[in-house]
This record gives C-alpha cells, sequence and structure tokens, in this order.
C-alpha cells in the first residue's frame, strides 16, 4: 500500500484484513472506534471498563475476521462489542464501581452558551437519563442502544444481537416503555 491516503471501500479493507494487512485494520478500528467505546460506555456505564471491552472487542474482531461472512460489518463488530460488554458485565459484577449515574451523555446544545439553568437541567436530564437506561435488563438496554443511540436498523440489531427480528422490536418496545415510564417523572426537564 502506498503511503497517500485514497478512499478505499470497507470490503476492500475487510479483505486485506483477511490478509493480514494490520493497516487496513487499523483503518476500520478508525472508522468504528467511537461508536464500538460509546456503546461499551452506554453498557457498561464505566470509563474503564468500556476502554477494556472497547480493546477487547478489536483484537477478537481482528483474530475472528476470517469468520465474518458478509452482511453488515458494522452490525458484525458491534456484536462483537456487545459480548465484550457482557464479559466485562460479569466481571464488575465480581467487583462493583460507579454506575451510569456519572455518565455524561451527549446532549445536542444550540450553538448558543446555555444559561446556568439550561445546563443544570440537561446535566440533570443526562443523569435521568443514565438512570433509566442502567435499570433496564441487559438486552433491552442493548437494543435502546443499538437504535435510538447508534441509530442501528432492526436487521442489522437483530444480526449484532443473535436475535430474530421479532425478539428485537420487542426489547426494543418494552426498553422504551420502561424508559418512558421512568422519565415520564422528569417532564420539566424536557422544556
Amino acid at each position: 500500500m502506498s503511503g497517500r491516503m485514497c478512499p478505499m471501500e470497507e470490503d476492500e479493507l475487510i479483505k486485506r484484513c483477511r490478509q493480514g494487512d494490520l493497516d487496513c485494520f487499523n483503518r476500520l478500528v478508525e472508522r468504528y472506534q467511537r461508536e464500538v467505546y460509546n456503546l461499551s460506555l452506554r453498557m457498561l456505564g464505566n470509563a474503564q471498563a468500556a476502554e477494556d471491552a472497547t480493546q477487547d472487542a478489536f483484537i477478537s474482531a481482528f483474530r475472528g475476521i476470517g469468520k465474518f461472512r458478509g452482511g453488515s460489518f458494522r452490525a458484525w463488530l458491534l456484536r462483537i462489542a456487545a459480548n465484550a460488554c457482557r464479559d466485562q458485565l460479569r466481571s464488575l459484577r465480581r467487583r462493583p464501581t460507579t454506575s451510569l449515574d456519572a455518565l455524561p451523555l451527549e446532549l445536542e446544545l444550540d450553538r448558543h452558551t446555555p444559561s446556568p439553568e439550561e445546563y443544570a437541567l440537561s446535566r440533570e436530564l443526562g443523569r435521568e437519563i443514565g438512570k433509566a437506561l442502567s435499570a433496564l435488563p441487559a438486552d433491552q438496554r442493548l437494543a435502546v442502544i443499538l437504535r435510538d443511540i447508534v441509530g442501528l436498523d432492526y436487521e442489522e440489531i437483530a444480526q449484532a444481537t443473535g436475535s430474530s427480528l421479532g425478539t428485537v422490536k420487542s426489547r426494543l418496545s418494552r426498553g422504551r416503555a420502561r424508559l418512558r415510564d421512568h422519565l415520564g417523572q422528569y417532564r420539566e426537564l424536557f422544556r
């Protein structure tokens, strides 16, 4: 590969990764590291555990790239990340740490500087969303994060979680209902 940066299609990157090209895998890491980390952080609620899960996911993906059978690489990678998160959750249960209460959620703010009241309300909203997410069962939390935060479509979520389309829809419906119930008591935060 030459040193110049030319756009390379994902399929070509994957093909070269299968041939052992570490530079191509690093390009895939650069493309997906933020999504994998954000999924891990929201699933685990702990930055250090999320970093570990992200690293584990990419190591597993590199080792298992030959097992990728096509379809959505993004969904395949996020499934590996979700599995790494499950492993971290099992590990964290043995040694508990902080909860999602401290999780700073990325809220879209207007270009103007928020007033102190707006800032306080958005922080409170972020904390309540974090609490609501952490209260969900892991399978519902994963489905909600993959759909409403990461933006996967239902088929990609099914592929990422190894579930049927009906199961994905059910988990999303139940998870969203629980979030609505929890957040309904904080209506003043949604001005």
